[in-house]
């Protein structure tokens, strides 16, 4: 049969099978896509049979039998009308808002369709009894065919709205051509009586061909409710590669000539010809504007939106919250909103307490002065929320009406755009793009997605800056909590001194009294001393805690705070030591002693008692004074800020109970109304309680 051309290559086997495994793999991705109307089902249809053609040219090519050819014959009639169907139907509804189905233009795809199918029969059977002249006219039903398909993809394009052209413009290109290429084919062997084999050959693989332009039709037009996944980044790299593909064959090929026209230097000069391409290569690569160039060439030519959003927001958001390098929060916001449009560089501007808007970051410019104005610049923002284009601002200002720039913006040359910053309930800034690697429009498209990051950032730096403040709320705390301690221990040596100072009218010529005078003054001053270290280095103790002698802070403890010689007993154990500090030790037990003292009666008895219980040293203050309730005791004994005394601060017990604590101890308080009070202070011997609690607080 003369439609099949006598000579069969392995060409032909490869071009076929090449094809059959291509419209396989897009029919398959089209049947498990979502589809619904009836352009889905036409391109499905097509696609599917479209692969069974190329499997029967796979198998003309590996076995030509006469069953073969005619099912060869038969699927392609079919597989052409299928095509011829799917163009006339887009064409049906190209201009409607509605879909219609003009009957004419169906019925001519339809007809066309049955007599291909009906012609290829009729040549099929009459073949062995006719000569192939006399059936030149089954080649110009075939021409004809070929040219219904390329006036329909024509018609197709130029009776789409405006509009939707780009989006139509891949599946015309891809139909036109296969049909321009069997125009050919079949011209040609209408007029020479036989097909050309090697057209046959490379036919499957042509079709093949097409497949990228129909995929990218698909992605355009979602009305067609057929969800083909085409990933930009694959995309892109793809056509990287396939990019640095040609450029090396162009190397290859040139320095094949450089060699064989360079006489003895040939391979010298091919060698340095090798490394100054490859050197060029990766100067491309590495270049960001020629990256920036690629990506918008390929958002803008092959997707229906410039932005993959998921990448874009995945990208954007990583930037924000990751370190990169060296840059601070404030530079990390400016790249990830200027890596957005491919910008270079930007300078960040925030609200400051004053209200006024200073610089507080930049990356990759050159640096603002602090005391330059901004004009009524916060006040549009704030009040539009428009992200300005200065090139359309010194072209057409009438766009942004009541907008004055400071004189200094508007001699940046690079000056792009400026983004604002919105929070819940003002402006917290704004900031400054200088110009793209690679021109860019700036379309609606863009303006949302920079709108859209820029209060994503905002959020960000809002959140940064509210958590600054939260920290630097809670240092002040401690330092006003450190600040109360301090004064209170103060006010306990102020009122050791009183004491003394009273007791000094009646005891001046007392040597002894004096010797013990001279000794607490000396330490109230150290102490002092301690206390204003204390305040530079915060609330905890510059030193670390070590063995401490108990029963020397208590005899000292005793000594300054007795006003008559009997007025405290002690009953201490010699040579018992405690992990602590030893002036802070002091401060704790004075200060029990001493409410101890303020609640008894001058006819009731204190009592301090150092004792050894287990692997403890124990430190119990008892009274006969009027005693607590539980509910005080539980309520209020150990609450900051809470004091029965006229002139108390209410830290005293708190502080104690915070650094027993910490040292791993524990003070426990029995007492009753009219029964007197026991407080029972439990030290460590050791550093293991010490080091086990602030081991589970940093692990914490």
């Amino acid at each position: 049969m003369d439609f099949i051309p006598p000579s069969i290559n392995s060409l032909s086997a490869i071009s076929y099978g090449l094809g059959l495994v291509a419209f396989l793999g897009f029919s398959c991705q089209l049947a498990f896509r979502p589809k619904g109307n009836w352009r889905a089902r036409a391109l499905l249809t097509a696609a599917a049979i479209t692969a069974l053609w190329e499997l029967t040219g796979l198998m003309v090519a590996v076995h030509p039998t006469d069953g073969t050819t005619m099912a060869y014959q038969l699927i392609d009639s079919v597989r052409y009308g299928s095509w011829l169907v799917m163009v006339t139907l887009l064409l049906s509804g190209a201009t409607a808002a509605t879909i219609s189905w003009p009957k004419a233009r169906l019925s001519v795809a339809l007809a066309g369709a049955a007599i291909l199918t009906i012609a290829t029969l009729v040549r099929s059977v009459a073949a062995d009894s006719l000569t192939p002249g006399p059936f030149a006219w089954f080649f110009g039903i075939w021409v004809a065919a070929s040219v219904y398909g390329v006036v329909a993809c024509e018609q197709l394009f130029r009776t789409t709205l405006s509009g939707r052209r780009w989006a139509i413009k891949p599946l015309c290109l891809a139909l036109g051509a296969s049909f321009a290429f069997d125009l050919f084919m079949f011209a040609d062997a209408m007029m020479l009586r036989t097909i050309d084999p090697d057209l046959w050959s490379i036919r499957g693989l042509v079709h093949a061909l097409t497949i990228p332009l129909i995929m990218v039709a698909t992605v355009r037009n979602r009305d067609w409710t057929i969800d083909v996944a085409v990933s930009r980044v694959v995309v892109f790299r793809s056509t990287a590669l396939l990019l640095s593909g040609i450029y090396l064959l162009a190397v290859a090929g040139t320095g094949y000539y450089v060699r064989f026209f360079g006489g003895n230097w040939g391979k010298a000069i091919q060698t340095v010809f090798f490394f100054i391409a490859a050197v060029l290569l990766l100067a491309l690569f590495s270049s960001g504007a020629i990256r920036a160039r690629l990506r918008v060439f390929i958002s803008k030519h092959f997707f229906s939106y410039r932005y993959d959003y998921r990448e874009e927001w995945l990208r954007f958001t990583n930037r924000l919250v990751s370190s990169i390098g060296e840059l601070g929060v404030a530079e990390r916001s400016i790249k990830a909103l200027a890596d957005l449009v491919e910008s270079p560089g930007g300078a960040l501007w925030l609200k400051m307490e004053d209200g006024s808007f200073s610089p507080s970051g930049r990356w990759n410019v050159p640096e603002v002065p602090r005391d330059t104005g901004v004009g009524n610049l916060p006040e549009f923002l704030a009040r539009t929320g428009w992200v300005i284009d200065l090139v359309e601002l010194r072209t057409t200002p009438d766009r942004y009406p009541g907008l004055t720039l400071p004189r200094w913006l508007t001699e940046i040359a690079a000056a792009w755009l400026i983004v604002p910053l919105p929070s819940t309930d003002a402006l917290l800034g704004f900031v400054l793009l200088v110009q793209p690697r690679t021109p860019l429009d700036v379309n609606w498209e863009v303006l949302d997605l920079l709108k859209t990051a820029a209060r994503q950032a905002a959020s960000f730096l809002g959140h940064v800056r509210a958590t600054e403040a939260l920290v630097q709320a809670r240092q002040f705390d401690a330092f006003n909590r450190m600040t109360a301690f301090v004064v209170h221990d103060l006010k306990n040596l102020i009122s050791q001194l009183s004491l003394m100072l009273r007791n000094a009218e009646r005891h001046a010529s007392n040597p002894e009294f004096q010797k013990d005078m001279q000794t607490t003054i000396q330490h109230v001053v150290e102490r002092m001393n301690r206390l204003l270290l204390q305040l530079h280095s915060g609330a905890t103790p510059v030193e670390n805690p070590k063995y401490v002698d108990m029963s020397q802070v208590v005899t000292r403890v005793g000594k300054a705070l007795c006003a008559a010689p009997d007025a405290i007993s002690l009953e201490v154990e010699p040579g018992l030591r405690a992990l602590g500090h030893e002036d802070r030790l002091e401060r704790v037990i004075g200060h029990l002693v001493q409410n101890a003292i303020d609640a008894t009666q001058q006819s009731g008895t204190v009592c301090v008692r150092v004792f050894s219980e287990s692997d403890r040293t124990v430190v119990e203050v008892l009274d006969t004074g009027q005693g607590m309730t539980p509910e005080f005791i539980r309520e209020r004994l150990f609450k900051p800020f809470d004091s029965t005394k006229p002139t108390g601060m209410g830290i005293g017990a708190y502080e104690s109970q915070q650094y027993i604590s910490d040292l791993g101890g524990s003070i426990a308080v029995d007492s009753a109304l009219g029964s007197g009070t026991r407080i029972r202070i439990s030290l460590p011997t050791s550093a293991r309680p010490y080091e086990q609690l602030h081991a589970r607080q940093e692990a914490a």
